[in-house]
């Protein structure tokens, strides 16, 4: 064997094992004030149980899988944020670092505008490609799920963190459905069950559309199914969309129906609006037509005001009348104050009449103010 093959041999063998290094280091958090101890992973159902058996006391077990595509940053922010159509969103002012401990503040879902410094000073121009997954296991028991991406911050308060590394995901969205219809335990549920629901939904992976699809089945609890539906809106795509349309039609819950209506507003699909102005229509349940005009207001635009002001018009009901009224006044003012001066003006209801001029006295409104002068005089 030629010199020269031994050394380009030794070289590739030097750059394929920093390459390896470089991607097992990629796979840790980034952490700090904890002590990370990382074991591959073979099986992670066996993985998994051997180390919450092993917890003689309070540790996190997480790992790290491929996050749905779109900005959107699991983190701990500063104040100023919103909750804007499902997502947060930061007046620009940067990440801190996110205490895991419940101390802490809960995962925040944000959509940002300016990307978060990043560690060497480096900035990443794209969203996170990856996402945390950590398991809080007290007394054997997993009592907390939380989510994080890739880039951010993660103080463990002095816990020892158990980092498997190499997990599928398709074995990932396997074990957090199995947490995602346990019964729940005493004040639990939120900390655990809406944890992995959150956590299936952003992985990128088809397992997880598989996953929620049966989350949803009306042999699940109710508070199961109301969960699922915004995150099939806000992260699975046209097959979240797909699946939403079919629940509000199908579904024998009207709560759920509801639920999906919302769901159905969070969704990015092309025709989410026509939906919710279908369901705002023809829907025979009225909670259901009422739930999808209210999501037409927050969605605005001209076309969710003529469906709206439509229904205030020919709706039979009553209720969804006064429903449709309040959506008016959730639009931009521009368009919305003017309509509801108009109802106020000239509709024949009385109770949709009182309805239009509360919320116009909500408003606070120029216009509304002239307006009831007129009447006044």
């Amino acid at each position: 064997m030629s010199r020269t093959f031994i050394s380009l041999a030794a070289a590739l063998t030097m750059t394929t094992a920093a390459a390896l290094t470089g991607a097992a280091a990629a796979q840790q958090p980034r952490l700090s004030n904890g002590r990370v101890t990382a074991q591959p992973v073979t099986a992670l159902p066996q993985a998994f149980q051997a180390a919450v058996a092993a917890a003689a006391d309070t540790r996190w077990i997480g790992y790290s899988v491929p996050v749905v595509d779109g900005e959107r940053t699991m983190c701990c922010f500063d104040s100023g944020t919103t909750f804007i159509n499902g997502t947060i969103r930061t007046d620009g002012r940067t990440c801190c670092m996110c205490t895991i401990e419940p101390s802490g503040d809960g995962t925040t879902m944000m959509s940002r505008t300016q990307p978060a410094p990043q560690p060497g000073g480096a900035i990443k121009l794209e969203g996170p490609d990856t996402m945390v997954v950590l398991f809080r296991v007290v007394n054997r028991q997993v009592e907390r799920i939380r989510v994080f991406s890739e880039d951010c911050q993660l103080d463990a308060g002095g816990r020892e963190v158990v980092w498997l590394t190499g997990v599928r995901p398709a074995e990932s969205v396997a074990l957090l459905e199995t947490f995602a219809t346990a019964p729940p335990g005493a004040d639990r549920r939120d900390r655990v069950q809406d944890g992995a629901i959150t956590a299936i939904a952003l992985h990128r992976d088809a397992a997880a559309d598989a996953s929620l699809e049966r989350l949803l089945a009306p042999s699940q609890s109710q508070y199961v199914r109301s969960k699922v539906p915004f995150w099939l809106g806000n992260a699975r795509g046209r097959r979240g969309f797909e699946l939403l349309r079919r629940v509000v039609r199908d579904d024998p819950s009207v709560d759920v129906k509801k639920k999906a209506v919302f769901g159905l507003s969070q969704s990015q699909q092309a025709e989410a609006v026509d939906e919710l102005i279908d369901n705002a229509r023809n829907n025979t349940e009225t909670g259901v037509r009422g739930e999808a005009i209210f999501w037409l207001a927050q969605k605005a635009g001209s076309k969710a005001a003529a469906a709206i002001t439509e229904r205030i018009e020919q709706d039979p009901d009553t209720e969804v009348k006064k429903r449709a009224v309040f959506a008016l006044s959730q639009l931009p003012r521009d368009e919305g104050v003017p309509l509801l001066i108009r109802v106020a003006r000239t509709h024949s209801n009385p109770a949709v009449k009182k309805q239009a001029m509360f919320w116009l006295g909500q408003s606070r409104d120029p216009r509304a103010l002239e307006f009831f002068t007129e009447i006044l005089k």
